[in-house]
């Protein structure tokens, strides 16, 4: 009997160990199902009910980067807000639309511009905020801003206020635009790399900094015009908000070192004196301040308030789903393939302009562009599925944002109207290709490169051997023939000679206001103004016609699942292999590469470009940014 008690004890604790591991295992389960279902509801709409209450303000905070629509990740966007992460995107047109619907509602009193955290946002997307600015302040509703501190982009927007607010110590940093580049010859002289370098177009600059030590004459030439339109649109909006003389703002900038040593460094004190803020206040006092207006909220912590994403919320989409004029974005560099973040992918967006042909419920369609271009192949590929939108009898409309260059404007030449700001990056008409080769490289450590080849093509695109004559003289027939191609889809689109696009052409980019100078432009307004122009094209009544946004479909990834179990099964000593397998993490694509390194290693294997590298340099990092997870003024 005794031989056979170990025998009992182990069944005994072993029943308690299955037990033990059965509860371990559907409770993991039960937090994947539960984790995914949270992801599920919080992108399909199945949100608790958001209620507005009476008297409150509208906390109007873009966070991140202006986009004209998100490209991220939606579970890496969940997760972050999960985590109390502070977003990486704010969506231009939810922007818009809060300070839109609020105008009109009796429930928001005023609106607060909390502007600690705006990123990158191109002068056009400020227009069309400042826009959207001046129509609530026309419904009679007071604004206020107030930061830390403001960067350019942030202070162009404060300035647009009734009352702009600053902390003692903040400092309004205005800078100018600018555009420097590297250059790179003597780095690949001494590396001993040989850059072939084939272009059309005397101003196509994206290729200078490989072939020149400086900037050419050309280029400086362009890049001035065009900065010179942005900057002097940016002093006269921001004097007029301020009401202030154009020369007086432009002299604060200036003066601004000697100003900062007469105050002994005060920077908030300049600003002030200079009339660019009505009131140095610290934050608490600003909330007090405010809720002398609209009260104090239930724990006396702030005045009551509500944040622009939750009020869009409460108030449902943004756009329409049976909307009569459709609208299709596209955002980032043209490449081949699916769109993703910083790319606008020719598969993703023929089938958006594709469901807008074959949809008889659209009747017009407007084409967001807020791109420097990109490939050509995909861009053509592009440009032809705006022609059967056009061939399906319904008019195409394009809404120029902050550039719509080479690439960029190679989709738009097609259109029936385009509407551009003063302030869009637009033409750069003109074609490059970039071949390195590295022969001398290798023979600085020995190592030489010989063989034999059936044609004179055969290894002719190896790196590692010098260009060889026929494959030069073919890439330059390539860029040369894809050149005339350019020309005479605007030529086409633009009801132009071609001699008359070529003289506007050659590589040059333009301004907006230049280039409803020289015809490549038709009307200057905002994407407001596209849609009306769309609708009275389509004889619908622009008042009451409404709005869809096409967009590609955001599916929920559940790679990161995989790491979250395999952390928890280490810790359990479990075997979920079984299921690990089933939601494997996903790749990125190399999306933190060179556009051009990425865009060509997604398959764009032509060799030549349509490609503006032409971004004014972005402001330095907002000053005293708030922590990522206050969400609260």
């Amino acid at each position: 009997m005794a031989s056979k008690s170990p025998s009992l004890l182990r069944r005994f604790f072993g029943a308690i160990w299955m037990v033990f591991t059965f509860f371990y295992r559907s409770v993991i389960i039960l937090l994947v199902l539960a984790i995914g279902a949270g992801i599920w509801m919080g992108y399909s709409g199945e949100q608790p009910g958001i209620t507005v209450e009476d008297n409150v303000a509208l906390v109007w905070r873009p966070v991140g980067n202006v986009v004209e629509q998100s490209d991220r990740d939606p579970t890496e966007e969940y997760i972050d807000n999960l985590a109390g992460e502070a977003p990486t995107q704010t969506v231009l047109r939810d922007l818009v639309d809060s300070l839109d619907r609020a105008a009109d509602d009796s429930r928001i009193r005023m609106a607060v511009l909390w502007l600690d955290s705006l990123g990158y946002a191109g002068p056009a997307q400020l227009k069309e905020m400042k826009a959207a600015i001046e129509r609530f302040k026309a419904s009679g509703k007071r604004v206020v801003a107030y930061a830390g501190g403001y960067t350019q982009r942030a202070y162009y927007l404060a300035a647009q206020a009734d009352e702009v607010l600053m902390d003692p110590m903040g400092l309004i940093l205005l800078e100018g635009y600018s555009v420097y580049n590297n250059y790179f010859p003597g780095l690949l002289d001494k590396l001993g790399v040989k850059m072939h370098i084939f272009q059309a177009g005397d101003y196509k600059t994206a290729v200078e900094p490989f072939a020149r030590k400086d900037m050419s004459p050309e280029a400086r030439e362009a890049n001035l015009d065009w900065l010179t339109t942005l900057w002097d649109g940016y002093t006269q909006d921001v004097a007029a908000g301020r009401q202030l003389e154009q020369a007086a703002l432009v002299k604060y900038i200036e003066d601004f070192v000697p100003r900062l040593e007469a105050a002994g460094g005060d920077s908030g004190k300049v600003a002030a004196e200079a009339k660019l803020v009505d009131e140095l206040l610290p934050l608490q006092a600003v909330r007090e301040k405010i809720a002398a207006t609209v009260g104090m909220d239930d724990d006396n912590y702030s005045f009551r308030q509500i944040n622009f994403r939750r009020y869009l919320r409460s108030k449902g989409l943004s756009g329409s789903r049976n909307g009569k004029v459709g609208v299709v974005t596209v955002q980032g560099t043209i490449a081949q393939g699916e769109s993703a973040e910083g790319y606008a992918g020719a598969d993703t967006v023929v089938d958006l302009l594709d469901e807008a042909a074959d949809d008889d419920g659209i009747k017009a369609l407007v084409l967001r562009v807020n791109s420097p271009g990109g490939g050509i192949y995909a861009s053509e590929q592009m440009r032809r599925a705006v022609l059967r939108v056009k061939q399906a009898g319904k008019p195409v409309v394009v809404s120029m944002s902050t550039m719509a260059a080479s690439g960029g404007y190679w989709i738009s030449a097609p259109a029936d109207e385009i509407f551009a700001h003063d302030t869009t990056i637009t033409g750069s008409i003109g074609v490059f290709g970039l071949f390195p080769t590295f022969e001398n490289t290798l023979d600085k450590i020995g190592v030489t490169t010989d063989g034999v080849g059936t044609t004179p093509l055969a290894g002719a695109f190896r790196s590692d051997r010098p260009l060889a004559e026929p494959l030069e003289t073919a890439i330059n027939l390539i860029i040369k023939h894809d050149y005339n191609l350019f020309l005479g889809h605007v030529a086409d689109g633009r009801d132009m000679d071609i001699a008359a696009v070529d003289a506007i052409g050659q590589g040059r980019v333009w301004s907006g206001l230049d280039a409803l100078d020289n015809g490549l432009v038709d009307q200057l307004g905002g994407f407001g103004d596209a849609v009306h122009a769309a609708a009275t094209r389509a004889g619908l009544d622009p008042a009451t016609a409404k709005v869809r946004y096409l967009s590609p479909p955001r599916d929920i990834n559940f790679g990161f699942l995989g790491r979250f179990i395999l952390a928890i099964q280490n810790a359990a000593q479990l075997d979920l292999s079984g299921l690990l397998g089933r939601i494997a993490p996903a790749g990125h694509d190399g999306l933190d590469k060179n556009p051009l390194v990425a865009a060509i290693e997604r398959g764009d294997t032509r060799a030549s470009w349509a490609h503006c590298l032409c971004v004014p340099a972005p402001d330095a990092a907002p000053p005293q940014a708030a922590p990522a997870g206050r969400t609260t003024l």
